[in-house]
């Protein structure tokens, strides 16, 4: 029986999720994306889940869309790349950036082209001290995707953005944690165990209050201030009546530690 192309543990509310084709540096096939997205929807579906912690197996984070996949190989007829995207690349991203709990990216190695972009998808961002991130794309006749396009500019401006993207030039840790394109460097043998003492603290927290800090800074990105101000006020009237602001509110009062658990 074949290895999973993802492997899911569960660790208390963390669920882990490794891409798991170590020998192909955990490069994209349709099959792998496919197996992701189902663990991703398990993850979103499973209430025992708090948080998301994302890795790669071997060396690698991800190098990005495997060529030689039949979905994009070049053979006697060109391939709609475009067409990968909808059904694949759209749909994950999405849903990723959807998911009801917070999620961490420990990346381990290279992330490179797509796996660039999936992991600057996530929530918070880790990064092994050998660590790599490579906007591939430019080198082959492409654009970023996988939510690349999106991402880059608003992590570290236009300017930056087009430098990375148009010459593809390999970013090491130290510096995409200067540019803020991660929040932390740390040494490789200390990465997964600093990322999931990172996923356990998010997964005690009050899940719902860390989800919608992601969904209104996201939104406050396509608005101008005064209707930022007010999607704020909408979500913190609905956060307003759940357990969590309560039992935050009473345990600050009684100088004990919080109990949250919406989801």
């Amino acid at each position: 029986m074949s290895e999973p192309l993802i492997q899911s543990e569960s660790h208390g509310a963390v669920r882990l999720l490794r891409l798991n084709r170590p020998a192909a540096l955990n490069a994209f096939t349709t099959a792998l994306l496919s197996e992701l997205l189902d663990a991703l929807e398990a993850a979103a579906a499973d209430e025992s889940v708090r948080c998301v912690l994302l890795t790669g197996a071997g060396r690698a984070f991800s190098a990005g869309q495997d060529l030689s996949d039949p979905a994009v190989a070049p053979g006697t007829e060109p391939k709609d790349i475009g067409r990968l995207l909808d059904e694949h690349y759209i749909p994950l991203a999405l849903r990723l950036r959807s998911l009801p709990v917070p999620v961490v990216a420990a990346v381990n190695g290279v992330a490179a082209g797509a796996g660039a972009s999936l992991a600057l998808g996530c929530d918070l961002v880790l990064a092994g001290e050998s660590a790599s991130f490579i906007q591939a794309f430019a080198k082959i006749g492409l654009i970023p995707d996988c939510g690349g396009t999106w991402l880059l500019p608003r992590l570290v401006g236009r300017a930056k953005a087009l430098e990375l993207a148009l010459l593809g030039d390999k970013l090491k840790a130290a510096d995409a944690a200067a540019l803020g394109l991660v929040a932390r460097v740390l040494p490789d043998a200390e990465l997964l165990d600093a990322a999931m003492a990172l996923a356990q603290r998010l997964a005690a927290m009050p899940t719902q209050a860390l989800v919608a800090t992601r969904r209104a800074m996201d939104e406050a990105l396509k608005l101008d201030f005064d209707a930022a101000l007010r999607a704020e006020a909408v979500l913190q009237s609905r956060l307003g009546f759940a357990h969590d602001y309560q039992e935050g509110v009473a345990a600050f009062m009684a100088k004990r530690a919080p109990q949250f658990k919406d989801r």
